[in-house]
């Protein structure tokens, strides 16, 4: 959006051409969103036959003073723009008004023509600008309300270094506060703290002297640099990082350095890692905080925490299996984990045999199931009573897992990832009966 250099450079063409020349036409669009608190024909009959007297600016705000009020005030927006007719002014992306398009453009708020012929236009592609006519601009709100003008009203250092000890909100944040500096926006925000070196979410009181020294110096080099281009953004220094800030994360870079985006004092932030470090005890939490992060991570991917995702099919799947060729990472690509939950049902292993050898006494003499079971279906109709009654109270052991030589055997066969098969739960059992007959 256009900033202070954007806003002065429209200011300074129309201190250059339009004052002491006096308005004979003018046509405000039916915009209320945009012409705010007065009908376009009041605007319009307020200023036919008034002459320009001075042209002013705070912050990002402008005003025309005419030779008596009211005087017609432009908040520029996210794309407001002045153009004036065969006069070369900024260039910024969002303006977005071509000089080869109709004239006045479809998007004009605002048409002026003076009397010596000379037309110029305000144009608002998005409908974010506000055009207003006040009696005295600087009393009424946004313009009162706004802090010194970082150009016209810079703070004094000893002042600036003062006021950012007293603030502990991000440097980033603050500097986007109008009521504290007018003038600076997000893209100059970026910049000043670029050349400085300085983090935009360090603390403001946490900056040492020096540095806000330098962070002083560079809203001035800023300011004047870019204005003296005409706010032409591709005439501003190849070092300046506002070339690549618009760039996709990983394909912007400034002087061979990577460029990480952030988001502080709610607006996306761009700046050089490698250059711009938070200091003190900035950097110890900023330190401790992704230690929280990655263990709450490293809890999440293995399974802990109160949050921890439950085990895909696919996982448990490789576990209940009985081959051991699982050698692929989990989902999430945690080895660890997988071998976790890999490791999980080997106590299911321990009550499975239990299960199985009451499911195969309940179903003696069943003619379903394979040709083993019913082998060994078969068999206990020829035993003793004592022998059935012998072979139910191991079957009850088991069953409260109480431990027996043949529950050890299934104990070692049920390993992470080799759960005993009904067959293989089967065996103690068989060879029990085996015994006994």
């Amino acid at each position: 959006m256009p900033e202070l250099p954007e806003v002065e450079v429209a200011r300074l063409a129309l201190e250059e051409h339009c004052v002491g020349k006096r308005i004979v036409r003018c046509a405000a669009a039916d915009d209320t969103k945009v012409i705010d608190g007065v009908a376009p024909e009041r605007l319009e009959a307020s200023l036919v036959g008034r002459t320009i007297a001075a042209a002013r600016r705070k912050g990002k705000n402008m005003w025309l003073v005419l030779d008596s009020p009211p005087h017609p005030t432009f908040q520029f927006g996210m794309a407001g723009a002045i153009h004036i007719k065969g006069v070369e002014l900024s260039k910024y992306k969002r303006s977005a008004v071509n000089p080869t398009e109709e004239w006045p453009s479809k998007y004009s708020k605002l048409f002026v023509e003076m009397d010596d012929g000379l037309e110029f236009s305000f144009t608002d592609k998005r409908r974010f600008a506000k055009i207003r006519l006040l009696d005295n601009p600087e009393a009424a709100p946004p313009i009162s309300e706004l802090g010194p003008d970082a150009l016209f009203e810079p703070i004094k250092l000893d002042e600036f270094v003062k006021t950012l000890s007293q603030k502990k909100g991000p440097i980033k944040a603050l500097l986007l506060d109008q009521s504290f500096i007018s003038g600076i926006g997000n893209w100059m925000a970026d910049e000043v703290l670029y050349l400085a070196r300085i983090h935009p979410g360090q603390t403001a009181s946490k900056i040492s002297k020096d540095k806000c020294e330098i962070l002083h110096q560079c809203i001035k080099e800023v300011i004047e640099e870019s204005i003296k281009v005409g706010a032409d953004s591709n005439q501003f220094p190849e070092n300046w990082i506002f070339h690549s800030r618009e760039k996709k994360p990983g394909k912007a870079f400034v002087d061979g350095k990577k460029i990480d985006f952030i988001t502080v004092g709610g607006r996306t932030s761009a700046y050089v890692p490698e250059l711009q470090k938070l200091d003190g005890t900035d950097s110890a939490a900023s330190r401790s905080k992704p230690g929280k992060d990655k263990e709450n991570d490293d809890n999440t991917k293995s399974g802990k925490g109160r949050n921890a995702p439950k085990p895909a099919k696919g996982r448990v799947k490789a576990a209940k299996g009985s081959s051991n060729k699982a050698t692929n990472t989990s989902d999430d690509g945690d080895k660890e984990d997988y071998e976790v939950e890999e490791a999980k049902p080997a106590k299911r292993g321990r009550k499975q045999p239990a299960r199985v050898s009451n499911t195969s006494s309940k179903n003696a003499g069943s003619i379903h199931g394979d040709e083993a079971t019913d082998e060994v279906d078969a068999r206990p109709a020829k035993r003793t009573k004592k022998q059935i009654e012998k072979t139910t109270k191991r079957s009850l052991k088991e069953a409260n897992h109480e431990d027996s030589d043949e529950e050890a055997h299934d104990k070692i066969e049920a390993k992470p990832g080799n759960a005993p098969t009904e067959e293989s739960a089967r065996r103690p059992h068989m060879k029990e009966l085996a015994k006994e007959s």
